[in-house]
């Protein structure tokens, strides 16, 4: 019921998956109340601190951006953020000299080992829950999303893709560490050959190879050579993304977060919606058994982060 930061420093050296340019990154454990904060360095080793949070994420489509995306920001954050989620890490500054994480091998996976091998802290503060008191939900071109009440945190996530290798997948559970480790992590980000070479045009995907990332071919086919490597990878990679996307709350969500042809933007509206409604939640510090709620401030929402489809 404490919060929680990293036992020691982690660093990690790759490229963005958009940019295709190098990155390095630091995981530095931080006091208790700091939350996930990054530290951007520009080309004069100017100093930009942004807190990962949704007032300070911008309306992207093609991934999560903090800060501003024409000037100090940092993108494609969702996995990272994810493995500090489901590992239970409040509090760490992460420091990165570029404007995007590194994309690792398309998924959450070498953040949770890491992060394991550093090991977690408890630190002296209680940690804060946002715990759901009615439904919220969201629809947008088809799809849908919602918030419900649930004694834990829990995600009910389908997918369903006009391709006969995707179709309709379901993945549900509640988050646990191991959970997330087993299932989730190790799930990557997917897309179409055939959307490539527009992605490209734009300036996009630039980093995005075989090594870390799974890619549908036009005759439908999983191009790489190894496969998948869950069955149902594709639904998985979701239920990742969404977790990262949840992690912008402000505090840890006890609720129940069901979606259906869900992505990034709506995962980012349902949350935005969820906050935006001060009646649909309240802010705990959750002794056992969720009783004897202390009530807090509300949460603000302001420019929930929005995503497009995953598109690598």
């Amino acid at each position: 019921m404490f919060q929680q930061t990293l036992g020691s420093r982690i660093d990690f050296d790759g490229v963005g998956v958009h940019s295709g340019l190098p990155v390095q990154l630091s995981l530095l454990p931080a006091e208790a109340h700091t939350g996930i904060v990054f530290h951007l360095f520009d080309k004069s080793d100017l100093l930009h601190e942004i807190k990962a949070v949704s007032a300070n994420a911008a309306l992207m489509d093609l991934s999560t951006v903090v800060g501003d995306p024409r000037g100090a920001h940092v993108a494609t954050i969702e996995h990272l953020m994810a493995a500090l989620y489901a590992m239970g890490v409040d509090n760490v500054v992460v420091q990165i000299d570029a404007h995007e994480t590194p994309i690792m091998d398309g998924c959450a996976a070498g953040f949770i080992a890491a992060i394991c091998e550093s090991g977690i802290i408890s630190q002296a503060a209680r940690r804060r829950f946002l715990r759901v008191l009615k439904p919220v939900t969201v629809e947008m071109d088809g799809a849908r999303a919602e918030y419900r009440p649930h004694n834990s945190t829990r995600f009910e996530i389908e997918i369903d893709f006009d391709s006969p290798v995707i179709g309709r997948q379901t993945y549900c559970a509640d988050l646990t560490a191991d959970r997330f480790a087993k299932d989730l992590s190790r799930a990557r980000t997917f897309g179409f050959m055939k959307d490539v070479e527009r992605l490209w045009a734009a300036g996009y995907a630039l980093g995005s190879s075989l090594d870390n990332s799974v890619v549908i071919g036009d005759d439908g086919r999983i191009i790489n050579p190894d496969g998948l490597r869950y069955a149902d990878e594709f639904v998985r990679h979701k239920a990742l993304d969404a977790v990262g996307d949840q992690a912008l709350a402000g505090a840890r969500v006890l609720g129940c977060y069901r979606s259906y042809r869900g992505g990034h933007k709506l995962n980012a509206l349902a949350l935005q919606a969820l906050l935006a409604d001060h009646r649909a939640y309240e802010i705990v510090e959750m002794p056992s058994r969720l009783v004897d709620p202390v009530r807090h401030a509300p949460l603000v929402a302001v420019a929930a982060p929005a995503y497009g489809p995953q598109i690598l």
